[in-house]
């Protein structure tokens, strides 16, 4: 690196740090997107830069849902072997969060002391960060629908990253989930190194597709896919009746294997994360015992205690999510241990202004069980409404369902608390910016 090279970067460095140390003690936030910001303009080539500093290699963690919960288990396995890892815990996600988890851990002249680092990316932002920057190991996780306003339809984001990871490295190595088609059909058309994942539980197929589903026409040739039986939304066990193209091999299924948390989809997230931790060399009982250990990260089935009681907050932004959030809820109240649920909707930026996704999502499901159903958020409305055609489509009046409505959010975690029984759980259901806001409420402090 030239003199210049080196003073730009340990002046981007010493802003960014100067930022960081400001944003904090002012309160203004958790200074985990700004620093970034800065010091690009100061060294535009930096986040490269940073990347080839990684002494092991950049994992990139990508997909729609589970990226925080794979990458938290991912980055636990390899503490706990006594790795040095840098993660963008705090889930800023796009180009100026990346910079400023890296720049976290960078001395004031920017060099970078990291075995690892595990970088969450948003699904939209992949190929632009692949223009300049070479990963080591790319791990994506699924691709559903996701926020209507933001992102185009899934089979344009994979086509996206097709391209963008096609003229990667040979060395790269690249692991899908096989229970994606989309996935499995892009792995089949790389060149590097590809491992698959996925389930092995027929006993967990869904009755039927279920509506919130985005990708069940072959990817080769648009035909309908034969499905053997589907695990969530389009995941699960298919061929091509047309053309032949059918499910790739997987190289880790979830017979036999420890999960993390509740959920078919933490099942997956903990798979993810397994498999890639084989590929770096951790031994399998290794694994297993950080799995037995693992706490969730904030709002992804995290638990808390309030007032002697248990709650679990499920984080939900899409209808796949919600879905399956509401699936494992149902198997929860089935066994007597909940009747009370908080569901908060917003539309803000980091939920998606678009809230039309919560009709495509079975509410009819989480009404039928009965119980208590409190709403709150800013489309507080919009969600009672979903609620109630969802009653009067299965007469819910059959089932001891009860709706209450609360604009006010602390009102709202008030009334469902004070519903819920000593012995149960309570069980919230929010949007992102939601979640921080009950968080907040319930435990006195932000998280970002």
């Amino acid at each position: 690196m030239q003199l210049i090279d080196r003073v730009r970067l340990g002046l981007a460095v010493g802003i960014a740090k100067t930022v960081t140390r400001g944003v904090r003690s002012l309160r203004l936030g958790a200074a985990s997107v700004l620093p970034g910001e800065v010091s690009r303009r100061l060294h535009p080539r930096l986040l490269p830069l940073l990347f080839e500093q990684v002494s092991q290699g950049v994992i990139l963690v990508v997909g729609t849902n589970g990226k925080t919960t794979t990458s938290l288990l991912l980055k636990q396995i390899l503490s706990d072997r006594g790795f040095k890892v840098v993660h963008n815990s705090s889930g800023a996600n796009l180009i100026n969060g990346l910079i400023t988890a890296l720049l976290s851990s960078a001395d004031l002249t920017g060099k970078l002391d990291a075995d690892y680092a595990i970088l969450e990316v948003d699904e939209n932002i992949l190929p632009l960060l692949l223009k300049s920057c070479q990963p080591k190991y790319i791990l994506a996780l699924n691709l559903f629908r996701d926020q209507l306003d933001r992102y185009g339809e899934v089979d344009t984001i994979a086509q996206r990253w097709s391209k963008a990871i096609a003229p990667l490295a040979q060395e790269t190595t690249i692991v899908l989930n096989a229970d994606d088609p989309t996935l499995s059909s892009l792995g089949q058309q790389l060149n590097q190194k590809v491992l698959y994942f996925g389930l092995n539980e027929p006993e967990l197929y869904l009755a039927e597709i279920p509506h919130a589903v985005d990708s069940i026409y072959c990817p080769r040739c648009g035909h309908l896919l034969d499905y053997q039986g589907v695990y969530l939304s389009h995941l699960g066990d298919y061929h091509c009746p047309s053309c032949g193209f059918a499910k790739s091999k997987i190289a880790l299924d979830s017979q036999g294997h420890p999960q993390i948390l509740i959920g078919v989809y933490n099942k997956y997230n903990t798979l993810a994360a397994s498999i890639l931790a084989q590929e770096l060399g951790i031994e399998t009982q290794e694994i297993f015992k950080t799995i037995k250990n693992f706490k969730a990260a904030f709002g992804r089935a995290e638990e808390l205690e309030i007032d002697q009681k248990q709650v679990r907050i499920l984080l939900s932004k899409n209808p796949v999510g919600m879905n399956e959030t509401i699936r494992a809820v149902n198997q929860i109240k089935q066994q007597g241990k909940s009747s009370v649920t908080l569901l908060v909707l917003n539309d803000r930026i980091p939920d998606g202004t678009d809230v039309s996704w919560i009709w495509d999502v079975d509410t009819e499901e989480l009404v039928e069980l009965g119980g208590t159903l409190v709403v709150s958020g800013d489309r507080v409305y919009d969600m009672a409404l979903r609620l109630t055609y969802s009653s009067e489509e299965i007469e819910a009046n059959k089932t001891n369902f009860r709706l209450i409505v609360k604009e006010n959010l602390s009102e709202a975690v008030d009334t469902a608390l004070k519903h819920t029984k000593q012995a149960e759980t309570l069980h919230i259901i929010p949007t992102y910016s939601a979640m921080l806001e009950v968080r907040e409420i319930l435990v006195g402090r932000k998280i970002l």
